[in-house]
């Protein structure tokens, strides 16, 4: 019984992250796309199923993985987020110079970009914390909450991001996709609750 339900956990995980790629790829858009744009494109959408990884591998939903395993696959997996973004960004930069010089100064007309950008910084900075963690001298506590804090800015900005564009993704499963990543944050953010003094870890889980 129990592994019937772990694999249906992963297979719904897994439909949650491929089916908006697959749905992507059949867009009649994409005929009109030069092959780094493609690049860049479905590299964005990467890495808004990887953003939906996150959470459930520190809030230890997901079956088959210890705590130390998961804990490390939450580091590889940020890894992986930040070459998806700059993979993204770096290949729009190639198409079109111009709007990625106004996306990163933020005078983009385009609404979705601002969000974006905010989401991407923020990503290299939970990166950068967590690479100098150690050397900063971060305790615990603080780097729970430094993390957090731009998780949330992760999340919104990349979610407001990806609602907005009107692209290649299909709608509903993006939609489906977001509103899935919103609920695994919420879901983390509750049960870790890290802006208490004292955060209880979930399941022996250790903090991150």
């Amino acid at each position: 019984m129990r592994s019937a339900q772990a694999a249906l956990i992963w297979a719904a995980l897994a439909a949650a992250v491929c089916v908006p790629i697959a749905a992507a790829a059949a867009s009649d858009l994409l005929a009109w796309r030069s092959p780094v744009y493609i690049l860049a494109g479905f590299a964005g959408i990467v890495a808004l199923g990887l953003v939906l990884v996150q959470p459930l591998l520190i809030g230890g939903h997901l079956p088959g993985l210890s705590a130390i395993r998961g804990r490390h696959a939450h580091h590889w997996i940020g890894g992986a987020l930040v070459v998806a973004v700059v993979t993204h960004v770096g290949g729009l930069w190639i198409t079109s110079p111009p709007d990625m010089i106004d996306a990163l100064l933020l005078v983009s007309p385009t609404p979705f970009s601002p969000f974006g950008v905010i989401a991407m910084w923020a990503i290299f900075a939970v990166a950068l914390l967590a690479a100098l963690r150690r050397r900063l001298g971060l305790r615990p506590r603080t780097w729970r909450v430094a993390h957090m804090i731009l998780a949330v800015i992760i999340v919104a900005g990349g979610l407001v991001h990806a609602m907005l564009i009107e692209g290649t993704m299909e709608t509903v499963s993006k939609a489906a996709l977001c509103a899935l990543v919103l609920a695994a944050t919420i879901k983390v953010m509750a049960d870790r609750r890290v802006w208490r003094k004292r955060a209880t870890p979930r399941s022996g889980i250790p903090q991150p």
